[in-house]
């Protein structure tokens, strides 16, 4: 009797170990694009997130298997209250600049992690999988979606790259200010406490010519170490 109480529990814990694995490598997956963006919640975070949700549906899954006999409980509770409560992490993403609003994609793939991380700690391993793929062919067909929409408006995207120096925004709008070109949005995609700062651009540049002068005048600020259009 000790030994088959023994086989059953090793089985769980390897069952465990694998499903803890795969929600790693599923939100490791999705967090390294968004850490390659430079978003604010990146590989660790998706990592933690994902492993944290497999291991409160593990931990249902314990709990009803030990206790399940005993008492009228619902496995599912535990990983409802993750769905819920994951917002108070997305919405620290989340950042409005003026009209503009960032981090809601960040905030959409830290709730979308912890739903594959539940999948994975569940068990429903071909959901997780799935999922996991889905969410990360999204972002990434998203950033092309956002460059195309771009041309299509017959917007330019620039990126400079500058060392962090006070000034430096100001510097770059007077050139665009210079040659009449507005500046539709800004992003900054490294952190302020970076040495230097990839700074992502759109604006509407009527001509080819006009875009060699104005990359050329941006090329030729101090701290600027390169200019180049998406």
């Amino acid at each position: 009797m000790k030994d088959i109480i023994a086989n059953v529990n090793l089985e769980f814990y390897l069952i465990t170990l694998f499903r803890l694995l795969l929600a790693c490598i599923l939100g490791g997956l999705i967090g390294y694009e968004r850490e390659s963006m430079k978003r604010p919640a990146g590989f660790r975070t998706h990592i933690l997130v994902c492993m944290g949700s497999a291991l409160v549906m593990l931990t249902s899954e314990y709990i009803f298997m030990k206790y399940g006999g005993s008492t009228n409980m619902d496995p599912a509770r535990l990983g409802a209250q993750v769905v819920s409560g994951i917002g108070f992490l997305g919405a620290g993403t989340i950042i409005r600049e003026g009209a503009n609003v960032k981090g809601l994609t960040t905030a959409a793939s830290l709730w979308a992690v912890s739903c594959v991380g539940i999948a994975a700690g569940i068990g429903f391993y071909g959901g997780a999988i799935v999922a996991a793929l889905v969410v990360y062919l999204t972002l990434m067909v998203l950033k092309k979606l956002e460059h195309n929409l771009a041309n299509r408006k017959h917007l330019n995207v620039l990126y400079i790259k500058t060392s962090n120096l006070p000034g430096q925004i100001g510097a770059i709008g007077n050139i665009f200010g210079k040659n009449n070109i507005n500046i539709n949005n800004i992003e900054f995609l490294n952190n302020e406490d970076d040495a230097d700062v990839l700074i992502k651009l759109y604006v509407r540049i009527p001509n080819d010519a006009k875009k060699k002068t104005v990359m050329g005048e941006l090329q030729k600020i101090e701290g600027v170490s390169k200019v180049y259009e998406e």
